[in-house]
């Protein structure tokens, strides 16, 4: 971005800035102060100059002096507060105009990042100093940052999530010294009043943070300045947002935060604002918020819901007339079907009705007429016979309901005895199972003792068998013949085998180079298609040997590195071709007698 019109102050102090050593950088930016203090503010002169400023690297030049190492600063913390001021008040109000993505997305923030870190050096400086006159000037130091850093925030308001984000943040406002935590409490406050919303688009880890340090420091901080500003800044957390609300009133982590609260002295100067809060968190206010919260929950519920079905229902209308006519098609059809089953019903009962009394009729008249027919004097006896069988009858169909009955009671026992005689033959056939598996692995016991008439049996054996086959006496010397004689062939036969072992093994070495060779041959380009150091191979009987060695361990080795999917169904033998480039990478480094070098 080039100035259109220059002011020669700030032109001479960026020439002067060009030229100057870098110690003397930061003494030379404080002259920017006087220009900013004597430009009426508000005006578009003011304006212009920070538009010139930042045109000419300043501002940039401001934020390279804070990141580094105020020992080597010339002023100290003096320069470092000021230079904070200078950047605050030349940041806000400024319009970048080409230059803005870089401005807002990377100047600004880099600017909140030095100030933080910035706070976080005076805090340590701060609690280690001895001297209380150190101490006041420190203090001093801190709350000029922590004011140019708040001017910063209230020009560019988007910079508060990056502040409530920071862990530099956090670690400052997490001090136990009383003067610090005032002024970083007293500053979250403000920046709160300005924009609440961003306290809760930062995650809820960092919000859990900061609201466990200032219930802590309510609760547990001995000083009343402290109490006081923990008090107004988590009645202010708790009135912007009824999520911060619920999260003290639910929360496990805040449990008993209001008995707590009860119990802290009533006469003190923020008792107005405690009862404020211990108001907020009272059933009652938690009650109505919780109700008016899960009203409108149920409203836009039932909203949704409504407008979904009506939607689905507006669909499904065309639908809805042919299923609705199919059904009572259907429905009239199954009634008609109905009608005339029952009325085939009925028509069935009434013709077994006069069946049943047109054979009753007929057996009457049967026996009227049999009664005609039987002789006066054998009627009683026929009477007496009819009465026999039909008693008969009716004991045996009585008797056939009632051994059904006690069949189908004892159905139940029988399926379980049935059941215990299968799983006792099961368990039976299993045990038998173990017990020939035993007897096959079991452990072996030893021979028997034997007993004294054993011995004597055995004896008797033994004597007899010498008595039937006696042994041929030789003597010692001849013993002795024998054993050297014996001795000399066996060592003759192992010399022998030797020389036959090295023979065979002469043989088979003599065969692997001469197979090698003939292999190596017929896979062998011609000499017309020989190319580079091909027919050098064959010079020496070595090489042929060597070559076919590297092959077969390039090949083992391919087969030991594949994948086991590769390998279901191979042999243990199966060659793998392997190019000619990696026979000859590593063909150079071995030793192959027989060749001198070129």
């Amino acid at each position: 971005m080039k100035p259109m019109g220059r002011d020669p102050r700030i032109l001479s102090l960026a020439a002067e800035v060009a030229i100057s050593p870098e110690q003397n950088v930061p003494v030379i930016l404080l002259k920017l102060k006087e220009i900013i203090n004597n430009t009426p503010f508000g005006s578009s002169e003011l304006k212009k100059v920070k538009q010139d400023i930042y045109c000419y690297d300043l501002i940039q030049y401001c934020l390279l002096v804070l990141s580094q190492d105020c020992s080597r600063i010339q002023g100290g913390w003096t320069t470092i507060s000021q230079l904070t001021q200078i950047l605050s008040h030349c940041c806000v109000g400024l319009e970048p105009g080409e230059d803005a993505e870089e401005f807002y997305n990377e100047l600004l923030p880099s600017a909140v990042e030095n100030f933080l870190v910035l706070g976080r050096q005076l805090q340590t400086c701060f609690i280690n100093a001895s001297k209380g006159e150190e101490k006041d000037a420190l203090l001093h130091f801190f709350e000029i940052v922590t004011d140019s850093l708040f001017w910063l925030l209230g020009g560019h308001v988007q910079l508060i999530q990056n502040v409530l984000r920071s862990d530099h943040f956090l670690h400052l406002l997490q001090t136990d010294n009383v003067q610090v935590g005032s002024t970083v409490m007293t500053m979250l406050q403000n920046i709160l009043q300005i924009n609440s919303g961003d306290l809760l688009r930062i995650e809820v880890k960092t919000l859990h943070s900061i609201l466990d340090e200032v219930v802590f420091k309510l609760l547990s901080t001995p000083s009343p300045v402290i109490r006081s500003t923990a008090t107004r800044l988590l009645l202010l957390m708790a009135k912007s947002h009824q999520e911060i609300l619920i999260l003290l009133r639910l929360s496990a982590c805040y449990k008993g935060l209001r008995s707590l609260l009860n119990k802290q002295e009533p006469g003190t100067e923020f008792s107005q604002e405690l009862r404020q809060l211990i108001g907020l968190l009272s059933p009652k206010v938690y009650q109505e918020v919780e109700e008016q919260k899960l009203h409108q929950a149920a409203c836009l519920i039932q909203a949704f819901w409504k407008g979904f079905q009506t939607r689905k229902r507006l669909k499904k209308l065309p639908s809805a007339v042919i299923t609705l006519q199919r059904s009572f098609r259907s429905k009239r059809t199954k009634m008609l079907l109905k009608l005339s089953r029952q009325k085939e019903e009925e028509d069935c009962r009434l013709q077994l009705q006069l069946q049943r009394q047109r054979a009753m009729r007929l057996s009457r008249e049967l026996r009227l007429s049999m009664l005609e027919i039987v002789h006066p004097g054998q009627v009683e006896k026929h009477n007496r016979e009819i009465e026999e069988k039909s008693a008969l009858i009716i004991q045996k169909h009585w008797r056939g309901y009632r051994e059904r009955k006690n069949f189908r009671q004892q159905r139940p026992s029988l399926v379980e005895y049935k059941a215990a005689v299968t799983l006792q033959r099961a368990t039976l056939k299993f045990l038998a199972k173990c017990r020939k598996k035993k007897k096959l692995f079991a452990p072996w016991q030893g021979l028997r003792e034997l007993t004294d008439a054993r011995r004597v049996e055995l004896k008797q054996q033994v004597d007899d068998y010498i008595r039937r086959h006696p042994g041929s006496e030789v003597s010692d010397v001849i013993s002795r013949e024998l054993h050297s004689q014996a001795q000399e062939r066996l060592q003759h036969y192992f010399m022998g085998r030797a020389l036959e072992e090295r023979a065979q093994q002469h043989r088979e070495a003599l065969m692997a180079r001469i197979n090698t060779n003939i292999e190596q041959l017929m896979k062998a380009p011609s000499l017309k298609e020989a190319e580079g150091k091909e027919p050098e191979l064959f010079l020496s009987r070595s090489r042929p040997v060597a070559a076919k060695a590297k092959q077969a361990h390039l090949t083992t080795l391919k087969h030991i590195q594949a994948p086991w999917w590769k390998k279901l169904g191979e042999e243990a033998r199966d060659e793998i071709d392997v190019p000619k480039d990696e026979l000859s990478i590593e063909l150079g480094t071995l030793f192959i007698g027989g060749t001198k070098p070129p």
